[in-house]
């Protein structure tokens, strides 16, 4: 019997994947609040009820395509901005995630790029939700760094929230670079680097106004 519940379970969690991967596809060509939950289920080759067997309607299939596009990059975030020997080691660490992370998984930061301001609320929400999270990590990792020594918790959680807002449109720039040649790619790394650099600089001297 445990056999064949963990065999239906395993059936179930493969075709809520497939749903999931299907609308990711779909996606590329529309928003989410344009997306019929018909077109899903015929892109996987099932029913449209079952498609209520995984999700109450497709603003339920957005927020869980946002938490599949961001919920893993919690761990590599804190491990990127954690406290570094200099700024310039966590500049360059966290380009590098950026460009990996939109080499892999171009359609799911696409998707996050267009629904961060899109019709359904649900999903807006949900990235909201998720980006602030970042921004609370990011604040827990910078407030370890010696740097921050007479910060107010608001200006780091000012700080963290540039910080993560900088990381997306380094991304969304890396994206639209995806197919160029090599030396636009370049240019997006050099980018990014001085305008995390120059977030950098404005942090060492915050303080001063004081």
């Amino acid at each position: 019997m445990s056999h064949t519940l963990g065999a239906r379970q395993a059936q179930k969690q493969k075709t809520r994947q497939a749903l999931l991967n299907a609308a990711l596809g779909l996606l590329e060509e529309q928003s989410l609040s344009s997306l019929g939950l018909r077109e899903v289920t015929r892109a996987v080759g099932v029913a449209p009820t079952a498609f209520y067997r995984h999700f109450r309607s497709t603003a339920d299939l957005g927020v869980a395509l946002v938490e599949e596009a961001l919920g893993s990059l919690h761990p590599m975030i804190r491990t990127t901005v954690a406290t570094a020997d200099d700024s310039e080691e966590r500049i360059t660490r966290a380009v590098e995630l950026i460009a990996r992370h939109v080499d892999a998984f171009p359609a799911h930061v696409r998707f996050v790029a267009r629904e961060r301001h899109g019709g359904v609320q649900p999903v807006r929400e949900a990235i909201r939700e998720q980006l602030l999270r970042f921004a609370r990590e990011v604040k827990a990792e910078l407030a370890k760094d010696p740097q921050s020594e007479g910060w107010s918790d608001d200006d780091l959680l000012m700080l963290s929230h540039l910080y993560v807002d900088q990381m997306l449109i380094t991304a969304s720039l890396f994206l639209e670079a995806l197919d160029s040649p090599a030396e636009e790619r370049e240019h997006v790394t050099r980018l990014a680097t001085r305008q995390l650099r120059l977030i950098s600089v404005g942090r060492r001297h915050w303080l001063d106004r004081e």
